[in-house]
């Protein structure tokens, strides 16, 4: 799923291209991709662009006369722009949005259709769209203690709930939490307050490096390589391979469609955690720490 990064690079980007210039249609290639019925699709053509901006890990496309065109790209929805009129790319392509320089297509792969668009009216509907979590980048390290400690869960599951904290998945959550040296098992109200301090630091560096690295990478061309595994993170994406700050090998958990990385040496004291599947098959052949491992 593009998080922060991915999104803030994906809007500059947008910004460049269709700001201030006209939306002279949207073409419609999923019927469930559209989730909004009212106002009607066919409102926005001819309506010229305002802003485009972030809410959560959604995109708005902000139009005048008080339109919100309010994107979700889910985890395998991406945004292709193409110079001219596009040759749509196959099943993938959900929506077309044509402006006069250009057109942008937004694909989603595989078979589940999770990736959603929401056409508004009013600020306050925009704003209705958005889960209510805290922007890590704009808080202090008080307010942001208050929403990590409000309730009792794991630090992998709070850093994810976009009703905690905006802008941060799976991917980003796993690179956080190896910066700040803890388990992602850890719980929030037993965190000690330089604990939190880590955590609050790690995330607004992780969050702004990879921004800025993403932008680098962009390099003004529109971002074609969105993915949830890149070169240079440090565990995600990463099981089996060397941890870079103490070469231990990378470990995982196995949840549904996700895993959680992570390096048992630096962020649990050497102990594994267990993965359900794997420990479920190897019982009490299931080793405890990552010495047995070696």
């Amino acid at each position: 799923m593009p998080e922060l990064p991915d999104i803030v690079v994906y809007i500059e980007s947008l910004e460049t291209r269709i700001l201030g210039r006209t939306l002279k249609q949207v073409r419609l290639l999923n019927a469930f991709f559209l989730r909004t019925a009212v106002p009607a699709i066919s409102v926005v053509q001819a309506k010229k662009v305002v802003g485009v901006r972030r809410l959560g890990k959604r995109i708005v496309i902000v139009l005048e006369e008080d339109l919100f065109l309010v994107l979700h790209l889910m985890i395998a929805g991406r945004l292709r722009w193409f110079d001219g009129k596009a040759k749509l790319p196959g099943r993938i392509a959900l929506a077309a949005f044509e402006f006069e320089n250009g057109e942008l297509v937004v694909t989603e792969a595989g078979t589940k259709r999770r990736a959603s668009l929401h056409l508004v009216e009013g600020e306050a509907s925009a704003q209705a769209l958005h889960a209510g979590g805290l922007e890590v980048l704009d808080s202090d390290l008080k307010t942001f203690s208050g929403r990590l400690k409000a309730e009792n869960h794991t630090l992998k599951r709070v850093l994810t709930d976009p009703h905690v904290f905006s802008g941060i998945g799976n991917a980003y959550s796993d690179e956080i939490l190896h910066r700040a040296k803890l388990s992602p098992i850890a719980l929030t109200q037993k965190l000690d307050i330089d604990e939190i301090a880590r955590l609050f630091q790690a995330a607004r560096a992780i969050l702004t490096e990879w921004t800025d690295r993403l932008r680098k990478d962009a390099g003004g061309k529109f971002p074609e390589k969105v993915t949830a595994f890149r070169d240079g993170m440090a565990v995600h994406g990463r099981f089996g391979k060397p941890c870079p700050a103490c070469g231990s090998p990378v470990q995982r958990i196995v949840h549904g469609d996700h895993e959680t990385n992570y390096c048992a040496h630096c962020q649990t004291g050497g102990r594994l955690l267990a993965d359900r599947a794997l420990s479920k098959l190897l019982k009490k052949s299931w080793p405890r720490s990552i010495d047995e491992l070696e």
